[in-house]
C-alpha cells in the first residue's frame, strides 16, 4: 500500500468523474507496478459512513486470514475515501467496496459472511461487472494494462449463439450447451463443474461460442455439473464414486442424447479450486475417459491443509508414485494464492517429471473468477485447439520438458 496520490480534492474527483474509478498511475520508481487508487464518494455529505473497506479479492482476503483489515481501510479525504495499493502491472482482480456504519468488521468467519452478503460493486468504475450467485451483489473488476487479455469471456455480437438447455443425468442436474450449426457430431465434449455458477450466473456459453466461431476450437458440447450445493465437499474430494459417475454414466448419456464424442482425447473435464483437484482426479483415475484436465487454482493441499504435513497433497502423491497415465494437464494458479500456489507447483514439478503433456501458468490474481473464466477460455484452445498453436499463445506459460515460453 502507499499514500495517496498528490493532487488537491478538488481536481482528485475531477480526475475521478473523468476517468472512472480506480485510478491507475505509473509506479515512478518501477514501471512493472502501478499505483491503484480505489475511492469512494460519500452519497451524502452530510451523512458520510464511519468507515470504508476495499474488498480486493484475495488480496484482502490474506490481511483478513491474518486478523487484520487495516491495510484495505480508506483513509477520510474531503468528499469521501480513498486508498492506494502498489500492484504488479499484470495484476486482475474482482473488488467490491463496504460503506460502514459503526464499528469496523471483525475478522471472524461470521463477521465475514455479513460484509460478503452486504458489499457492493464499485458505482464509479466503468466496464462490465463479475455477476454473482446467492443473492449477492456482483463485482467492478480491475484489469491492469499487461493482464493476460480475455477476449472470448463476454457475448460479441455476430458470433452464431449456441443454446443451453436443463436436463439431468444419473440424478444429477446437468446444463447442456450445445453449439451452434455444428451438425450431427460427434462433437468433443467439455465436463464442467460446478455448472450452475457457468451456466447461470457466468453465462460459459458466450465463451464457447466465441472461441468456436473464431475457430480456436471446433464445436463443443459442454456439460455443466451442478456441484455447488450440500453433497460439494463429499463429490469434488478425489471421490472415486463420483469421477466414476461422470465416467459410466454422464459421458454415455450425453453420447446418446447430443452426440458427443466418447473418446478421451476429445474429453476435457474443467474446474476450479476443489473442482480443479477434482478435474486432475479424474484423469488420473479415469483417463479411459477424461483425456484431458483443466484444473484452475486447484486444492491440491488435500486432505491437509498443512503444506509439509505427511497427510498433505495426497493426489500428488499418486502422480509421483502411480504408473503414467495417458492424458494431457493445462493446470493454472494465482500468485496471490498463497495458500494454493506451492502445492500447485509441487504437482506441476511432479507431472514434468513424471513425463506428462503439461501447459503450466501462473497470473498474477487470485482465487476469482474474473481471472477464471479468461484462463479457462486459454485452457480449452490449449486442449482442444489446433497441434501447435496452443500453449505458444499462452502468456507465462511452461511446458512439460521445456522452461517459461
Amino acid at each position: 500500500m502507499q499514500s495517496e496520490p498528490g493532487f488537491a480534492d478538488g481536481g482528485f474527483w475531477a480526475r475521478v468523474a473523468a476517468e472512472g474509478a480506480p485510478l491507475v498511475e505509473p509506479d515512478p520508481d518501477d514501471p512493472a507496478y502501478r499505483l491503484v487508487t480505489f475511492v469512494h464518494r460519500d452519497e451524502d455529505p452530510a451523512d458520510p459512513c464511519d468507515a470504508v473497506l476495499a474488498l480486493v479479492h484475495t488480496v484482502t482476503d490474506k490481511d483478513r486470514h491474518a486478523g487484520d483489515l487495516t491495510p484495505h481501510l480508506m483513509e477520510r479525504r474531503p468528499g469521501g475515501w480513498s486508498r492506494t495499493y502498489r500492484l504488479r502491472a499484470d495484476h486482475r482482480a474482482s473488488y467490491q467496496l463496504y460503506p460502514v456504519r459503526g464499528d469496523v468488521p471483525g475478522t471472524a468467519r461470521a463477521d465475514w459472511l455479513r460484509v460478503l452478503d452486504e458489499a457492493r460493486p464499485d458505482p464509479l468504475a466503468r466496464g462490465p461487472r463479475l455477476p454473482a450467485r446467492d443473492g449477492r451483489h456482483p463485482s467492478s473488476v480491475l484489469a491492469l494494462p499487461e493482464a493476460p487479455a480475455q477476449p472470448y469471456a463476454r457475448r460479441r455480437d455476430g458470433v452464431p449463439r449456441g443454446r443451453t438447455v436443463a436436463a439431468e443425468a444419473a440424478g444429477r442436474r446437468v446444463d447442456v450447451h450445445l453449439p451452434a450449426g455444428a451438425g450431427a457430431g460427434p462433437h468433443p465434449v467439455v465436463v464442467l463443474l460446478d455448472g450452475e455458477m457457468w451456466g447461470e450466473v457466468l453465462s460459459v456459453g458466450d465463451t464457447l461460442d466465441n472461441l468456436a466461431a473464431d475457430g480456436v476450437i471446433p464445436p463443443v458440447v459442454a456439460l455443466l455439473v451442478h456441484t455447488m450445493g450440500p453433497g460439494r465437499p463429499d463429490d469434488l474430494s478425489c471421490n472415486p464414486d463420483f469421477v466414476d459417475l461422470l465416467a459410466d454414466r454422464v459421458l454415455p448419456w450425453a453420447a446418446a442424447e447430443y452426440g458427443t464424442a466418447l473418446a478421451p482425447d476429445r474429453t476435457v473435464i474443467a474446474g476450479q479450486s476443489a473442482g480443479g483437484l477434482t478435474a486432475a482426479f479424474a484423469a488420473f483415475r479415469r483417463p479411459d475417459r477424461f483425456g484431458n484436465a483443466l484444473s484452475q487454482s486447484g486444492s491440491f493441499w488435500w486432505p491437509d491443509g498443512t503444506e509439509f504435513d505427511e497427510g498433505s497433497e495426497w493426489l500428488t502423491r499418486q502422480f509421483a508414485a502411480g504408473r503414467r497415465r495417458e492424458a494431457r494437464f493445462y493446470v493454472e494458479v494465482g500468485l496471490q494464492e498463497w495458500m494454493l500456489l506451492p502445492q500447485n507447483r509441487h504437482l506441476r514439478d511432479v507431472l514434468i517429471a513424471r513425463g506428462y503433456d503439461l501447459a503450466y501458468r501462473e497470473f498474477n490474481g487470485g482465487h476469482d473468477y474474473a481471472c477464471w473464466r479468461g484462463g479457462l477460455a486459454d485452457g480449452l484452445a490449449h486442449l482442444l485447439g489446433s497441434p501447435g498453436r496452443a500453449a505458444a499463445d499462452l502468456p507465462q506459460t511452461v511446458r512439460a520438458g521445456g522452461a517459461a515460453e
